[in-house]
């Protein structure tokens, strides 16, 4: 069989057993994939210098199973360097993609936004900006596209946005929801819808309603790289 080599990014490792390291990349042409690799005892060795996150690499994969063994890594490119919120804003996209994603399904599109971010993270571009996007393109991937158009066709002041039905003028919402349910403003949705999110209050309109979709997708469960926020902000 022939060998595949394609482009890669580190999500995340921990060790495995003695002398491995369990990793979980993204990559090119297969999407998100675990691994194994031998490491050397040295903390030096080229290869434990090459497994980062944040850096382009060149790896070529074996086995049958679900789980591959590392055959080959090299480095693709200069390693972007990420520091303060720029490094956490990294490890939350990371995060996001380690926990969402399924393996062995490609994302070719995803992972050239998500190159994309590391890049514009490196050159401190807004963070906002670059985490709303590829939030965006995540949910998309991942089959949830979300639907304005009632936004547009009702006339109403304010919606909350229920996983089940999409957005529901706020007025109408259950009892049983009104009590949970963040309400939107219509103007701030209309602007999101047409990606006009330069004013800071559409900006947090934007944040709190992908919060509020990929805190459902994770069943409330928090993540850790949000922690990094407020314990250094």
């Amino acid at each position: 069989m022939e060998e595949l080599e394609q482009s890669a990014f580190l999500l995340h490792s921990r060790p495995y057993r003695e002398n491995q390291i369990l990793l979980e990349f993204l990559t090119s042409q297969q999407g998100k994939i675990s691994a194994i690799s031998y490491l050397g005892k040295s903390l030096k060795s080229n290869k434990r210098a090459l497994l980062q996150p944040f850096s382009p690499l060149k790896i070529v994969l074996k086995g049958q199973g679900s789980l591959k063994y590392l055959k080959r890594v090299e480095p693709e490119r200069k390693s972007y360097k990420l520091s303060g919120n720029y490094l956490y804003s990294g490890f939350y996209l990371n995060e996001l993609q380690v926990r969402l994603l399924g393996e062995h399904i490609p994302y070719d599109e995803l992972f050239y936004q998500y190159q994309q971010s590391i890049e514009q993270l490196s050159e401190q571009h807004s963070i906002e900006y670059i985490l709303r996007n590829f939030e965006n393109r995540l949910l998309e991937e991942l089959g949830m596209t979300i639907d304005y158009s009632p936004i547009f066709s009702e006339n109403n002041s304010y919606y909350s946005y229920l996983p089940e039905k999409g957005f529901v003028p706020a007025n109408f919402l259950p009892t049983r929801h009104k009590s949970t349910q963040t309400c939107y403003n219509a103007i701030h949705l209309k602007a999101i819808a047409e990606e006009n999110i330069s004013a800071k209050e559409i900006m947090q309109t934007y944040k709190l309603l992908m919060r509020q979709i990929i805190n459902h997708l994770l069943d409330g469960k928090p993540l850790h790289s949000r922690k990094l926020f407020t314990q250094n902000t």
